[in-house]
C-alpha cells in the first residue's frame, strides 16, 4: 500500500473576506473530491483571507499512481482556477505496511 501527500498553498488575491475564501475552497474541494478519489482539507492558514493550505491524500497499490493522481490534482487546480496563484506544491509518496 502506498499512501500520496500533497502541500498546496494558494494565495487568493481577490478575496476581500473570509466569507469570500470559504466559497472557493469549499467549491475547490468538492470539485477536486468529485473527479479525483482523494481526501483534502484546508490545513492552514483558516484565519488569513488571501491564503489557503490544501491538505490532499490518496491510497493506491503503486507508487506511480499515487504520484500521478497528486500531480493531476495540482494541474487541475491551475487549469481550474487561474486566479488563484499556487505559492508551493509539496508531492510525497510512501510506502505502508
Amino acid at each position: 500500500m502506498n499512501v500520496g501527500t500533497c502541500k498546496l498553498e494558494l494565495r487568493l488575491p481577490e478575496n476581500e473576506s473570509l466569507k469570500g475564501k470559504r466559497r472557493v475552497i469549499k467549491s475547490m474541494i468538492a470539485r477536486l473530491q468529485n473527479k479525483y478519489n482523494i481526501s483534502i482539507a484546508e490545513v492552514d492558514n483558516q484565519d488569513l483571507w488571501q491564503r489557503a493550505t490544501l491538505g490532499i491524500t490518496c491510497v493506491s497499490n503503486s507508487r506511480r499512481h499515487a504520484s500521478e493522481t497528486l500531480n493531476k490534482v495540482v494541474n487541475f487546480v491551475v487549469q481550474n482556477y487561474p486566479e488563484e496563484e499556487i505559492l508551493s506544491s509539496e508531492i510525497e509518496v510512501f510506502s505502508a505496511f
